[in-house]
């Protein structure tokens, strides 16, 4: 084995390892010497397939040993393990520096469970149209919390730091949309800007005081 085989091929198991640790437990991680087609496999982590090191390469490896112009990268193509389940598969092919392919990372991810869990997802989801009944909703508005943040995003800023009348603006528009009207809210928007529960009605006020044709009406998130 020269050096460089045997450089990429270290290099290509500690990304193959990486990858089986992060991927892990549905992820199969198998890397192939493919100077060596007969003993391919190196090394295989999470095995799904139930292939050792030491087995041969798959039909993939020899085509990719084979035909220099192989692609490099095969993603996301459908696979199947020996029992039967689905599996989606991809497969990177490393060339030394001659352009030959010396070593490939595969991976093959065990869709069968994942399939499973998004039916079972769909179905707990899935809503029945009732003919003729009543429409309801269950949630009155967004959080005030949530129009504040949006406010001051806009601004690029952090509520406290808010100008004295943006402030003001603010808790107009808010007070427009009644949220002052919920019990406690009045506390909970000056926790937000950095007012007590008074000052925030003396900013109210003081936005009505000095209200006028040339108010800028203040987008809030509906």
């Amino acid at each position: 084995m020269n050096d460089e085989r045997t450089r990429l091929l270290k290099e290509a198991e500690k990304i193959g390892r990486a990858l089986a640790e992060t991927l892990a437990p549905l992820c199969e991680v198998v890397v192939h010497d493919l100077a060596d087609p007969d003993h391919s496999v190196v090394f295989i982590g999470n095995n799904l397939s139930g292939r050792e090191v030491g087995t041969p390469a798959t039909e993939l490896g020899l085509a990719r040993i084979a035909d220099p112009d192989f692609p490099d990268v095969l993603a996301n193509y459908a696979n199947r393990f020996p029992d039967g389940r689905p599996a989606k598969s991809t497969s990177i092919g490393l060339r030394d520096s001659s352009g030959r392919y010396v070593a490939a990372i595969c991976l093959n991810l065990d869709v069968s469970y994942l399939q499973c869990v998004s039916a079972y997802i769909d179905a707990l989801t899935r809503v029945t149209p009732q003919a003729g009944a009543v429409r309801e909703t269950l949630v009155r508005r967004e959080p005030v919390e949530t129009k504040i943040l949006d406010f001051s995003a806009k601004r690029n800023r952090d509520p406290r730091a808010l100008d004295r009348g943006e402030k003001r603006t603010l808790i107009r528009a808010l007070a427009a949309d009644g949220e002052l009207e919920v019990r406690g809210a009045a506390e909970r928007i000056g926790a937000m800007l950095g007012l007590s529960r008074s000052n925030v009605y003396y900013y109210l006020k003081g936005a009505g005081a000095e209200s006028g044709p040339d108010d800028i009406h203040v987008e809030t998130s509906r």
